[in-house]
């Protein structure tokens, strides 16, 4: 699982960004900086503004959520399941899950405030592309 990890790290700085934080297009927000998208999936921030926000995780060991949790957490799986323990004796629960790329991508562009992450190449005119990694 380390191996992997450190795979995917290393390709995505030789290769640039592969995967893409999104928000509906119609949102009045700008790029957020890594503080804040980390916030954001840690349930520490619930709004944008005046939008209220819905993050969306990806269910399992995909690639990506563990690039996400690795490169915007800064937490490996162990670390973040004991995180999740501790928020939900505090009443905070973990975002929503979606079973691929596709369905955060459909859930964004119809529901106002949900923000979640896809590969770079997916990302389109439909959202709004507002952090990379």
């Amino acid at each position: 699982m380390k191996t992997i990890t450190l795979l995917l790290i290393a390709a995505s700085t030789l290769f640039g960004a592969q995967y893409s934080v999104i928000i509906s297009k119609k949102a009045e927000v700008g790029t957020l900086s890594t503080q804040q998208i980390r916030d954001i999936f840690l349930q520490k921030r619930h709004s944008l503004g005046n939008q209220k926000i819905i993050p969306l995780n990806l269910v399992g060991q995909e690639a990506s959520r563990i690039a996400f949790e690795s490169d915007v957490l800064g937490m490996g799986r162990d670390r973040l399941n004991a995180y999740w323990v501790k928020q939900h004796f505090q009443g905070i629960t973990p975002p929503i899950t979606q079973p691929s790329h596709e369905s955060i991508k459909a859930f964004v562009q119809n529901v106002e405030g949900a923000i979640g992450y896809i590969p770079s190449s997916m990302a389109d005119g439909s959202v709004k592309v507002i952090y990379e990694f």
